[in-house]
């Protein structure tokens, strides 16, 4: 199904959601799925479409987060990867790709997983498989409890070099232009509260030897976060993948290296 480009809002049962599709794909590809980062809000993609221009985007706001209101659902993965089966098919879409980021790289998987016929290929980016891979330093983790730095201009300009890497350490007008996007439509806190309840104790790695999907696992070589045994873990763990770490990338690498790996996704995208 193409759908029209545009910003709307549709609803998922109770829930209001957030939806921007860009693009109408010059190929007979599926649309690409984005499932974002903790916090995060579909206006955050905007450096990575930018390389991705043949390709129909599909991007919303998760419930909680940006424009779209809480879930009536449970705080859990698995029911995560519901309430994303039933937004594609308030869309009218079948078989997608996904890109999941960080956050949205777990659930990405969980996808893959409990929905396997939604999912053609994967792309994993600054992501780890939950419990049972390396956390980050317990400092970096500290600050990533709170939803502080969708909330604070300065708080986010004292902490983003440290805990995101990459070029956010050195290029400030990068940084006060990431900002600009974050903070325009911060999560609210219990959907933020939400997104951190998924993640305790939860692991993709028991049901990763089932994903089908050919996947991209993508990292950056100086992000703090996501440690780089993890992708290496997660590229392991899945039959068919394929692993690319970025030099020089952080956490946000879809934002401070969107010029690579932009090509990458699109590369391993249309792969026949």
């Amino acid at each position: 199904m193409k759908l029209d480009a545009g910003t709307t809002t549709v609803h998922v049962g109770p829930t209001r959601v957030r939806v921007r599709i860009v693009g109408t794909g010059g190929h007979a590809a599926p649309p690409l799925l984005f499932l974002m980062g903790i916090g995060g809000n579909l206006d955050m993609w905007r450096p990575l479409v930018e390389w991705l221009p043949d390709r129909q985007l599909v991007m919303f706001d998760f419930p909680g987060t940006g424009g779209s209101s809480l879930s009536w659902l449970p705080p859990t993965m698995g029911y995560n990867a519901v309430f994303v089966k039933l937004l594609l098919l308030r869309l009218g879409l079948g078989r997608v790709d996904v890109l999941g980021y960080s956050w949205g790289g777990l659930l990405a998987q969980h996808l893959a997983i409990q929905h396997p016929r939604s999912v053609r290929r994967l792309v994993l980016a600054a992501t780890t498989v939950g419990f049972g891979g390396i956390p980050p330093s317990p400092d970096v983790a500290a600050r990533l409890l709170t939803p502080r730095r969708y909330y604070s201009r300065s708080y986010f300009r004292s902490v983003a070099p440290t805990i995101y890497g990459g070029r956010f350490r050195t290029d400030a007008a990068m940084l006060e232009d990431h900002a600009g996007r974050r903070l325009g439509r911060p999560p609210s806190p219990l959907g933020y509260a939400a997104q951190l309840a998924a993640l305790t104790g939860y692991s993709t790695l028991p049901g990763l030897p089932f994903v089908h999907a050919r996947t991209l696992v993508l990292a950056g070589d100086d992000d703090p976060i996501v440690s780089t045994l993890n992708p290496r873990l997660l590229a392991k763990a899945l039959r068919r993948s394929t692993l690319k770490i970025i030099p020089k990338a952080g956490h946000l690498l879809l934002v401070d290296s969107p010029e690579v790996v932009g090509p990458e996704i699109e590369q391993f995208l249309a792969a026949d």
